[in-house]
């Protein structure tokens, strides 16, 4: 019996895999510049309506595959939550918290996942998603701590976490779609649902497209264009081609990233005690994707044969 070799990517994958992490660490830096001129849910409208046209453009080369009522509940959880409550929630977080220490508590999601998953998905509580859950959940209060000490509001810590939450009730509500949607349609039409949700900050939206500077108005449509149509698309590209387990292990580095992209352009660095926080609540996300390992099969002895 031969052992089929792994190919390792090509360099298009790897270049999408790199373009992706780049434009998701970068919009937790971009959000934290906006916020000064835009209001969490005005900020979200403008995003999620910008990423809605781009994403719908490429759309319309493709076609429709019609979902069922089924499938249209769960895209309205996925849409609700993942790009509604989640980038309201994470505008807002970001108006209290550094863009560093923001990433690092929203990279507990991963985690977050497997327990949905376990509760509605029956895949289950393995020993280790259980150690990992106690381990990300004494990161969180590290870094709870170390913002009340740095005088930050703690509020801040609260959204990351509600933003995790719907981020992680997305994901689980899309697996299903997946099974038959094109992904490019479950995104754009995920986004649309949440730009709608977005529609009561029309007015702020306006006000605020007024008076804010050119250099906030472009990181908003940056934000819709990039880490929402882009990086999406990307991502789906290299997830063709690569192997699931392998490519959700390198979002591991958008927090690192997110930290040193915003003390070059935001000069600021998260307490020292959140970074130890946010390296803990990695190694609780690490923990918990482990696997026992599989148990040799137990030999069945033969019976002794008569002795003549």
């Amino acid at each position: 019996m031969t052992t089929r070799t792994p190919v390792p990517p090509s360099g298009r994958t790897i270049a999408a895999v790199v373009v992706t992490l780049l434009a998701w660490a970068s919009a937790f830096v971009a959000i934290r510049g906006a916020g000064e001129d835009f209001s969490p849910g005005a900020l979200a409208l403008g995003r999620l309506l910008i990423g809605t046209v781009v994403l719908g453009l490429l759309l319309a080369r493709r076609g429709w595959v019609p979902p069922t009522s089924r499938e249209w509940a769960l895209l309205a959880v996925c849409g609700i939550g993942w790009f509604g409550i989640y980038n309201v929630a994470l505008n807002a977080a970001e108006q209290h918290l550094d863009a560093g220490t923001t990433a690092m508590l929203v990279n507990i999601g991963p985690i977050l996942i497997a327990v949905f998953a376990g509760l509605l998905l029956g895949e289950g509580f393995p020993r280790w998603l259980l150690v990992g859950i106690a381990v990300s959940f004494a990161g969180v209060l590290l870094i709870g701590v170390a913002t009340r000490e740095a005088e930050a509001d703690v509020l801040g810590v609260v959204l990351c976490v509600v933003a995790a939450v719907v981020y992680a009730g997305g994901v689980v509500a899309q697996k299903p779609l997946l099974r038959r949607l094109p992904g490019l349609q479950v995104t754009a039409t995920a986004c649309a649902i949440g730009a709608v949700c977005c529609l009561p900050w029309t007015g702020a939206l306006v006000r605020e497209l007024g008076t804010a500077p050119a250099g906030s108005v472009a990181a908003m449509v940056y934000l819709g264009a990039v880490p929402t149509a882009l990086a999406f698309s990307t991502w789906a590209y290299a997830l063709r081609r690569m192997d699931a387990g392998k490519l959700g292990v390198t979002t591991y580095v958008v927090p690192p990233m997110v930290i040193l992209l915003g003390w070059l352009l935001l000069d600021e660095v998260p307490p020292a005690l959140a970074v130890v926080g946010g390296a803990v609540c990695l190694a609780g996300v690490g923990i918990s994707r482990r696997r026992a390992p599989a148990r040799p099969p137990v030999p069945v002895p033969r019976e002794a044969s008569p002795t003549v």
